[in-house]
C-alpha cells in the first residue's frame, strides 16, 4: 500500500437506542479531512460490555492490511473486561489493522521500524498503555453501574422506583420484524438488540395476542 493512501474504517457506537450518534458522526469529516480515505461506516446501538456486536464483527471482518479503525474514544470500541477486550484488539490487529484513537498513543510504525532491545521496549510500551485505556473504559463502565445500582436502592426506599420502563420503539420494531418472518438473530440484528430481547418481547406479544383471541 501507498504510505500516502491511508483507508479508514470508522466505528461509531452508543449504548442505547434513546441515544444519539449523530454528535459522532464528525469523526468521519475529521478523517477525511486528516487524509483518509473512509472505506467503510459502522453504526451500532449497544452495550460496549458486549463482544457479539454485529456491526463491531462486521468490520473487524472487513479490515484489510494496513488499514485504520477510527473511534471517537476507546471505549466506543470496548467496556469489556480487560482479558477479552484485549482479545478484542487482538483480532483487530492480526487483520493487519490498527486503532487510530484519540488517548491511544499509537507506536506501531516506530516499533516497525526499530530493531532488539528498542523494539521490545516499544512493543511493551505500546502494550501497557493500550492496557490502560481499556482498563480506564472498563473501570469507567463500572463506576455507572454502580451509580445507577445506587440510584434504583436510593429510589426504593424512598419507595419512588417504578422500574424500567420498556423501550417501546424497539418493542414494536422486533414485532414487526418477527411477524414480517425475520428469525431471531436476524431481528436481534436489524432491532439492534439482543437475541434474549427478542425472546422475550416476542413472548411477551404473544401472550398479549392470546389472551385477547380468549
Amino acid at each position: 500500500m501507498n504510505d500516502n493512501f491511508k483507508v479508514a474504517r470508522i466505528y461509531l457506537r452508543v449504548s442505547t437506542d434513546e441515544q444519539d450518534l449523530t454528535r459522532q458522526v464528525a469523526i468521519v469529516e475529521n478523517a477525511k479531512a486528516a487524509g483518509y480515505y473512509v472505506a467503510g461506516v459502522y453504526r451500532e446501538k449497544a452495550s460496549g460490555a458486549r463482544a457479539d456486536r454485529p456491526e463491531l464483527l462486521r468490520m473487524i471482518g472487513d479490515l484489510q492490511p494496513g488499514e485504520v479503525v477510527v473511534a471517537e474514544r476507546i471505549d466506543r470500541i470496548s467496556r469489556l473486561p480487560v482479558p477479552e477486550a484485549e482479545c478484542l484488539v487482538a483480532s483487530i490487529r492480526a487483520k493487519g489493522a490498527r486503532l487510530a484513537i484519540p488517548g491511544v498513543v499509537d507506536l506501531s510504525d516506530l516499533a516497525a521500524e526499530a530493531e532488539g532491545m528498542a523494539k521490545i521496549v516499544l512493543e511493551s510500551v505500546q502494550h501497557l498503555l493500550l492496557k490502560i485505556a481499556l482498563q480506564m473504559a472498563r473501570d469507567d463502565y463500572e463506576d455507572r453501574r454502580e451509580r445507577q445500582r445506587q440510584g434504583v436502592r436510593l429510589a426504593k426506599s424512598a419507595g419512588r422506583y417504578t422500574g424500567r420502563k420498556a423501550n417501546v420503539k424497539v418493542h414494536e420494531r422486533v414485532v414487526a420484524l418477527r411477524n414480517a418472518g425475520h428469525s431471531i438473530p436476524e431481528t436481534a440484528r436489524l432491532a439492534a438488540c439482543s437475541e434474549s430481547q427478542v425472546k422475550r418481547v416476542w413472548a411477551l406479544h404473544k401472550q398479549a395476542d392470546d389472551c385477547a383471541k380468549a
